[in-house]
């Protein structure tokens, strides 16, 4: 996959501006909409004020890209953001993963972002190689109509070629710290006049792992600039950096719970060696779209994914000591519904979005509260139903009552039959004799 995309559709717009006139009051009714979804959503995406996009005076070039993307009506973390973010504020906005943050700040980085001015204006950083895909292509898509360059920029592939691309003159850049870092120390990124910051999975990119790089992404910028910060928790690194460099930001706080609404969580004791047979017996009786199992450990994802080829089942595996191609590879076929199965560390915790996701396995408890808010947020997206499940050895036992007190949430013993209508698209919980075998999973 290439490292990033370069949106010119010039003759594309041109094409569609001759049937969609910019002053036709029919222009929505040419759009090219994707079919309704017409699944579950829970309150998460559904408990709004009632607006609509057209209400927020966005340009109808990105309206129609909007509309286009298959988003109806915006979410309550995107109410609560657009209008602020489009008075020039800075933010700090905590929300539930999958609630719709990221067109909570690209609807207003692109409306923002002159087409005319060929520099770069408006920088997205967030933590993993594989949201910064998700999240360029989200914004790529947004901005179809508007002939807005964006460039994706990461770790782990060719830097001339970033070069190359770059002086190419984009607007927008998505991006990893460490590489962004690196074009603006060669001075090949020049971040003069780039006036909006988004810093997407805030809490991670302030943590440890990347070691006060945003402060020196920050020292490149303007001093008349809009800090956009998202994140799903509040450590005190946040706080910290928010009192230094956000001014005056408008807070929003969607995150009275922790935990989607939409994502029923079990847990079910076993022995280590049951864990196999455990997963094998889920496999059977679950109905899955798509699942995502993780493990504590690269070396386990890898002879995980391995048993359950070996048992029968399709089963791609992804983690962070993968070369990037493959995990690119691994990432867009699982995406596109290639294989019904991917085995992950917590590299793919973060942000990843595949809405036909509808269980997630915990196959090794993970030992942190926030890993594992992360972690079960990969079902349930957008306001859609999902499942937990965690695998519970006798170690296991006080991490397990730990988290659910952190959280303030409940996961429950695992029942004999699992109601298909917690997490299965328009399932009826009347269902069928055979809906109630293929739920049983205690057996």
């Amino acid at each position: 996959m290439m490292t990033e995309t370069m949106n010119t559709n010039h003759i594309n717009k041109q094409k569609l501006n001759s049937e969609v006139r910019m002053d036709d009051p029919g222009w929505k009714a040419k759009l090219k909409i994707p079919p309704k979804d017409t699944r579950i959503k829970t309150s998460d995406v559904t408990d709004t004020r009632g607006n609509e996009f057209e209400e927020f005076c966005l340009k109808r070039e990105l309206l129609m890209g909007i509309f286009e993307k298959g988003w109806e009506k915006p979410s309550p973390i995107q109410e609560a953001a657009i209008p602020i973010a489009l008075g020039g504020r800075d933010i700090l906005a905590r929300a539930k993963n999958g609630t719709g943050k990221t067109g909570a700040y690209s609807i207003p980085v692109l409306e923002q972002v002159d087409p005319t001015k060929d520099y770069i204006q408006a920088l997205i950083i967030v933590p993993t190689r594989e949201l910064a895909l998700q999240t360029s292509q989200i914004c790529i898509e947004l901005a179809k109509h508007m002939e807005i360059r964006v460039m994706v920029t990461t770790g782990g592939t060719n830097l001339k070629d970033d070069i190359m691309r770059i002086y190419q003159k984009v607007q927008v850049i998505i991006a990893t710290p460490g590489r962004i870092l690196d074009l603006m120390d060669k001075d090949v990124a020049n971040m003069s006049n780039c006036r909006i910051l988004v810093l997407d999975e805030a809490d991670k990119l302030l943590s440890q792992d990347f070691k006060g790089m945003l402060d020196h992404v920050i020292l490149k910028l303007p001093r008349e600039r809009q800090i956009l910060l998202f994140s799903a928790t509040f450590p005190i690194s946040v706080k910290n950096f928010m009192e230094k460099h956000l001014r005056d930001p408008y807070e929003i706080n969607l995150m009275e719970e922790l935990t989607l609404k939409g994502v029923t969580q079990y847990y079910a004791f076993v022995q280590e060696r049951q864990k196999v047979h455990c997963l094998n017996t889920l496999f059977s009786k679950l109905q899955i779209n798509q699942s995502i199992i993780f493990c504590n450990s690269t070396q386990r994802v890898e002879l995980l994914a391995k048993k359950i080829t070996e048992l029968g089942y399709c089963c791609y595996y992804i983690h962070a000591k993968m070369a990037q191609a493959h995990r690119n590879r691994v990432f867009h076929d699982f995406r596109s519904g290639l294989c019904r199965n991917l085995v992950c560390s917590d590299l793919f915790t973060r942000g990843i979005d595949v809405q036909a996701v509808n269980v997630v396995i915990n196959f090794d408890f993970p030992k942190m509260a926030e890993t594992y808010l992360h972690r079960i947020g990969r079902s349930g997206r957008f306001g859609h139903l999902g499942i937990a499940i965690n695998l519970i050895t006798y170690e296991d036992r006080f991490d397990l009552h730990r988290i659910e007190k952190e959280l303030g949430t409940e996961i429950k013993p695992i029942p004999k039959v699992i109601d298909p209508a917690l997490y299965v698209p328009n399932a009826d919980s009347n269902s069928s004799k055979d809906g109630e075998e293929q739920g049983n999973v205690s057996k």
